[in-house]
């Protein structure tokens, strides 16, 4: 493949991903959580059933909680709003993102966590770890293409043009879908319709990622530009309009609500997974992805940390539930209160920077989902068409559109709540296994090159695996049933199929 990639365009597709996802959509899930109509085990994170069961008391919670206020903390106090469950993201996305840079440094080949995994644990974690990433960004570009459709109707709704929700909202919704005053226009369930923005979004990106990594990446520069002042200039107006009653109670769940927050939010930071992947179309990858990796690490902690203090300073915690656009819906509410008609023209501009956000967003991680299968596929674990490159554009055109369909259909019917935790336990995942291979590869290979090394010996890999493990029992038990089971269906397309087409694979005699 071409290598056209710097570092910039590196940071660019990193800080794409990320950004476009979570500031924008995930933030709100992030804060009120994903309650449900009653308290059963399924529901209820892993964390809160295990400290049931040592305190005999069952552990049941009706749905996963958010983390309410207790997601920043106030300027005004302590002179720094500090987003707690982006600050335990924060740590943990430092400590593998570090992972990460020195693998990425040794092994600047395309497919990301499952190149690093088959180099340092073999073809059997490798292939568990690549069907691990295919899930991963699927359902985060599932769950970022429901937020730009919800984006889309907000900015439908600032033209003063009312079309039917019937298709312009998910055919399931598990809290139904309410107005800004509270009624029903859907209940809970299934009804008669599609979620045509998010389904077309898909679609035309994947057009452009067919027709080339340049042209995709100059326009995703572009376009994260454009999102960072939108973001900027949320800040600089919101602020005015914090109110510290807001605040309060400060953490409505507990430290059960943070550590689910910042379970939901992670996911957000796959884009410095997403920059890995693109090692091939790199100029200098040893040096290149590495730096990559580690500002998108820097700059969207800090975006994020000013979004969480005053979206959640702005609105009341509870009035994010189930929205799939908060921070244009929190401009919206304080622009109709008395004082805050200024805030009408400024809800437009950073409507207008979410929505090319998460388009960034979902060309990032449709580019990675991509690359994974590509790999996987070069290596015999996937049919040799995945592999296959576009004669005339040189991408792996089969690959792509594949990836596209296979997203932007779930996409139509689907809510942004289930996507974002069934992406949240893959990435977490994965990182996991990152982590481990550095270690791995310490043991093995001590004296191998590398272009950048994590300090501190094996404690930094040591400590990303067990914070990683923290935040996925911050997930509820269904999410985790539903992750098993796609590892079960995975392992046995291994056993019948992947393992006898692997270049490696040596039949008994």
């Amino acid at each position: 493949m071409k290598k056209t990639l710097g570092p910039v365009s590196l940071t660019a597709l990193g800080i794409g991903a990320v950004i476009g996802s979570g500031i924008f959509t995930v933030i709100g899930v992030a804060i009120g959580g994903n309650p449900a109509a009653s308290a059963t085990w399924t529901d209820s994170p892993v964390v809160d059933l295990a400290l049931g069961v040592l305190r005999h008391t069952g552990g049941e919670v009706a749905g996963r909680p958010g983390a309410g206020p207790a997601l920043a903390i106030s300027l005004v106090l302590v002179a720094i709003v500090l987003a707690i469950s982006l600050v335990l993201v924060a740590i943990v996305c430092a400590l593998t993102g570090l992972c990460y840079a020195e693998l990425a440094s040794m092994i600047p080949i395309a497919g990301s966590a499952y190149t690093y995994t088959y180099a340092t644990m073999g073809e059997l974690v490798a292939w568990i770890i690549g069907w691990d990433l295919i899930l991963e960004y699927a359902f985060s570009n599932m769950s970022v293409s429901v937020g730009f459709a919800a984006h889309v109707v907000d900015l439908l709704d600032w033209l003063g043009l009312r079309l039917s929700p019937k298709w312009l909202s998910p055919s399931y919704l598990p809290l139904g879908l309410q107005d800004l005053q509270g009624h029903d226009i859907y209940g809970r369930g299934w009804h008669a319709g599609f979620n045509i923005p998010a389904f077309l979004v898909v679609l035309l990106l994947t057009v452009v990622l067919v027709r080339g990594i340049r042209e995709s990446a100059r326009t995703n520069n572009i376009m994260v530009l454009v999102k960072v002042a939108a973001i900027l200039v949320f800040i600089f107006f919101g602020i005015s309009f914090i109110h510290p009653g807001n605040y309060v109670p400060f953490s409505p769940n507990g430290w059960s609500g943070v550590l689910a927050g910042g379970s939901i939010i992670f996911f957000t930071y796959i884009g410095f997974d997403s920059v890995s992947t693109a090692s091939e179309e790199c100029k200098h990858p040893q040096k290149d992805v590495p730096i990559g990796i580690l500002a998108t690490l820097v700059i969207c902690t800090i975006l994020y940390i000013g979004v969480a203090m005053v979206l959640t300073g702005m609105v009341p915690w509870h009035t994010v539930v189930g929205d799939g656009a908060p921070v244009v819906n929190a401009l919206k509410r304080v622009s109709l209160m008395p004082g805050g008609h200024n805030l009408h023209w400024v809800r437009l501009a950073v409507l207008l920077g979410a929505i090319i956000g998460m388009v960034s967003s979902i060309l990032v991680f449709q580019l990675g989902q991509a690359r994974v299968w590509f790999a996987m596929s070069r290596d015999g674990l996937l049919p040799r068409a995945f592999s296959r490159v576009h004669p005339r554009f040189r991408t792996p055109a089969f690959a792509t559109w594949v990836a596209g369909v296979l997203v932007a259909i779930p996409a139509g019917m689907f809510d942004v709540g289930t996507f974002a935790e069934m992406s949240n336990i893959g990435t977490l995942f994965a990182f996991v296994l990152v982590s481990i291979g550095v270690i791995v590869l310490r043991y093995k290979e001590p004296e191998r090159d590398r272009g950048f090394r994590v300090p501190f010996g094996p404690v930094i890999p040591v400590l990303s695996v067990l914070f990683c493990v923290l935040l996925m029992a911050g997930l509820p038990a269904k999410t985790w049933l539903r992750f098993f089971v796609w590892l079960v269906v995975g392992l046995v397309i291994y056993v019948f199929y992947s393992r006898k087409r692997s270049e490696f694979y040596a039949p008994k005699a």
